[in-house]
C-alpha cells in the first residue's frame, strides 16, 4: 500500500475486502434459511436419468464456511490486510525477518567470534569454516565469480595467483568488504592505427602472436599516451590502481588483438559491490578465507 499515496486506494481495498466477507456471510444466512423438499429438483437432467436436486449444504459443511468468515475477521484485526491498517498486533514481514535472523546470529554468534579471533590462514584451514565459507561463496558470489570460482568474462577467476588488487589476506578482506571499482579510461582519442599498434605491443608483452613493426610503434604509444602511469613501465601494473598485469596470460576481457582493441578505444568499467554493510564482519572474515584457500589449491 506505500506505494498508492492517494488515500482512495486504501478505501478502495478496504471496502473490496470487507464486502468479499459479507457477501459470504449473506450466502451463509440465505443457504441456512433453506428448506429440504423431497424430490424436488432443479429442472436440469443429463443422460436421460441424472437430475440436479436442490438441497441446502450440509450443516457441518455450512459451519466450516462459518468458521472461515470468523478467522477472516479476527485475522484482519490482528494482522494488515485491511489497506493501511497495521493490525492490533503491529506484525511486519519485514519486523519478522528482522527478528529471525537476530535469533539466528545470536545463535552461530559463538563460532563466528571463535573464527574472527584466528588468523586467516588459520581459519582457510579450518574444515567446518571453510564449509561456512563455501555457502556463503554459493549464495553471495557465484553469480559473478562461478560456482567454481573460476569467473568468466569482466569477472576474475579466483583460483588462480593472479590477483588485480593484491591477493594478501587482509587486500581481500578490504577487497569483500569495501568493494573495487576498476576503470580503464578511453583512450579513442588516439585513433585506431594508434590504438592498433598499442594493441600488437600489449600481445607482445605477454607473448601472443603479434605485429612486430606495429608493437614497436605500440612501445613508443605506450609511453607517450600515458600508460606507463597505471600499468608501469614494464607494464606488469599496480595493484594499487587496480591496474592488470599486462605481461601475464590472464586477460579478464580476453587477448585478442579486437578486444584489446576495444577495452584500449572504449575503456572498461567494472564494479566489485561492497559487502561490509550487509554480511558484517564475520562472514566477510569466513568468505575473504574462503577465497584465500581456492587460491592455495
Amino acid at each position: 500500500m506505500s506505494d498508492f499515496v492517494s488515500d482512495f486506494w486504501n478505501l478502495y481495498v478496504i471496502v473490496i475486502v470487507l464486502a468479499s466477507i459479507l457477501a459470504c456471510a449473506v450466502l451463509l444466512i440465505v443457504q441456512g434459511k433453506a428448506t429440504f423438499t423431497p424430490g424436488k429438483t432443479m429442472g436440469h437432467v443429463w443422460d436421460e436419468t441424472l437430475e440436479e436436486y436442490n438441497n441446502p449444504m450440509p450443516k457441518w459443511w455450512s459451519w466450516l464456511f462459518v468458521i472461515t468468515v470468523v478467522f477472516a475477521l479476527v485475522y484482519l484485526a490482528l494482522y494488515p490486510g485491511l489497506g493501511n491498517f497495521k493490525g492490533m498486533l503491529g506484525w511486519t514481514s519485514a519486523g519478522q525477518h528482522t527478528a529471525e535472523v537476530a535469533k539466528m546470529d545470536a545463535a552461530v554468534k559463538p563460532l563466528y567470534d571463535k573464527y574472527m579471533a584466528m588468523d586467516l590462514k588459520a581459519v582457510a584451514g579450518d574444515k567446518q569454516a571453510m564449509e561456512m565459507g563455501k555457502r556463503l561463496y554459493l549464495t553471495y558470489c557465484m553469480q559473478c565469480h562461478g560456482a567454481d570460482a573460476r569467473g568468466a568474462k569482466g569477472f576474475p577467476n579466483l583460483t588462480d595467483a593472479d590477483w588485480q588488487w593484491g591477493g594478501a589476506p587482509e587486500q581481500i578482506v578490504e577487497t569483500i568488504s569495501a568493494g573495487r571499482m576498476g576503470v580503464m579510461p578511453p583512450h579513442a582519442q588516439l585513433g585506431g592505427e594508434t590504438i592498433k599498434d598499442l594493441a600488437n605491443y600489449v600481445r607482445s608483452l605477454s607473448g601472443l602472436p603479434h605485429d612486430s613493426v606495429r608493437a614497436g610503434k605500440g612501445q613508443v604509444a605506450f609511453n607517450e599516451a600515458g600508460c606507463v602511469g597505471c600499468h608501469g613501465v614494464d607494464g606488469t601494473g599496480m595493484q594499487a590502481l587496480g591496474a592488470p598485469n599486462l605481461t601475464d596470460k590472464v586477460w579478464l576481457y580476453g587477448s585478442s588483438e579486437a578486444t584489446i582493441t576495444e577495452t584500449i578505444t572504449n575503456g572498461r568499467q567494472n564494479k566489485m559491490p561492497a559487502w561490509k554493510e550487509f554480511l558484517g564482519d564475520a562472514k566477510v572474515h569466513l568468505l575473504a578465507a574462503y577465497v584465500t584457500s581456492l587460491s592455495a589449491k
